[in-house]
């Protein structure tokens, strides 16, 4: 169903706290931007409905933030992730003629040169060393992207068009956590990419951001699909997932021309062992039947036991189609976009 509250994307969000004065999170769609997510309210209990000890606050909250901007040409993406006791953060551009991808990436122990915005809509999030920077700065409904290497630099400006309908979500996440999420896709892109010190025109390029944070599962896993482009001359995007943020809703949508619309929930099926071969992505319904064609991968593998992460992020196209409640369709012919599969223990 389309999300009939728009908001203009000039204005900041009215104020609005997470956790309620009983010490729990609303859940639920909204229909604007958590501004504050007023974490020291919350009433963090054990399994054993116990409160929770102050380390176990701390160390069970995890947050991430990620940027993706797509042109027919190439794909830029960046994220920063604090699982507590460790910051990451790495950026990549992919070039769809070589299906190469330059990238860097960077480390950091608590926190140390790095720290996250403290909401979704204000704030800084940063991790940096001597010669590579990540910077990601929500502003309302514009977020701000800036990088800096030696081979990839960028300084981007991400906003909705006339319109912003982010999908903006909290659902319960195992015995006594929570998820929140928010990302917009669709965006309008500005700004400056240079590569290897030449620069690249993001004329036609479009984008999407994600900001998740919360009381996280210990042990988690999901995939993913993220889009943003054109179809013919309407601008369209979607996020879709499985595996998380699926307790009593899901987290799957699309926006057309800036109206974001809710979708069901969806099977990933694609072959672990030959990750490369094309993905299906599809519901139960019939309403979405999508196709994605994998073309270069980023991926990390690690496991330290106690810590473990199992990440590929494909880029590639998308091709299928996607009936909306109110008869349209989204319909996608090879548009540049990301698919992901992930394990983390954190």
């Amino acid at each position: 169903m389309a999300n009939t509250v728009s908001s203009d994307p000039s204005t900041q969000p009215g104020a609005f706290r997470l956790i309620q004065p009983d010490g729990q999170p609303r859940f639920g769609m909204f229909t604007q931007p958590v501004t504050e997510l007023n974490l020291a309210d919350f009433v963090y209990r054990t399994p054993m409905d116990k409160l929770a000890s102050g380390l176990a606050r701390w160390a069970h909250y995890k947050q991430f933030q990620f940027v993706s901007i797509s042109h027919p040409d190439w794909i830029l993406a960046a994220a920063i992730a604090d699982i507590r006791y460790l910051c990451s953060g790495f950026a990549y551009f992919y070039q769809r003629n070589t299906a190469s991808l330059t990238e860097f990436k960077l480390l950091q122990p608590f926190r140390r040169r790095s720290q996250m915005s403290h909401s979704p809509v204000a704030g800084v999030a940063r991790i940096q060393s001597a010669n590579n920077l990540i910077s990601i700065e929500p502003d309302g409904y514009r977020w701000h992207l800036a990088l800096h290497s030696k081979q990839l630099s960028a300084n981007l400006l991400l906003a909705p068009g006339d319109i912003a309908e982010p999908l903006a979500l909290c659902l319960p996440t195992g015995y006594s956590g929570w998820t929140y999420t928010q990302k917009h896709n669709g965006l309008q892109v500005s700004g400056d990419i240079n590569l290897h010190q030449q620069p690249v025109a993001v004329n036609g390029a479009l984008g999407g951001y994600d900001f998740s944070a919360g009381y996280m599962r210990r042990e988690t896993s999901w995939r993913w699909g993220s889009l943003s482009g054109y179809s013919g001359a309407d601008v369209i995007g979607f996020n879709l997932a499985a595996g998380v943020n699926e307790t009593g809703g899901t987290e799957n949508c699309c926006w057309l021309n800036g109206k974001r619309y809710g979708l069901p929930p969806l099977q990933f099926i694609f072959n672990r062992q030959q990750p490369d071969t094309p993905w299906q992505v599809v519901s139960q319904c019939g309403a979405v039947k999508l196709q994605f064609m994998p073309a270069a991968k980023r991926q990390e593998r690690l496991n330290l036991g106690l810590l473990a992460s199992n990440f590929r992020q494909y880029c590639g196209s998308w091709h299928g189609r996607i009936a909306l409640s109110d008869g349209q369709q989204i319909n996608c012919n090879g548009q540049q976009g990301l698919a992901e599969d992930h394990f983390a223990r954190w």
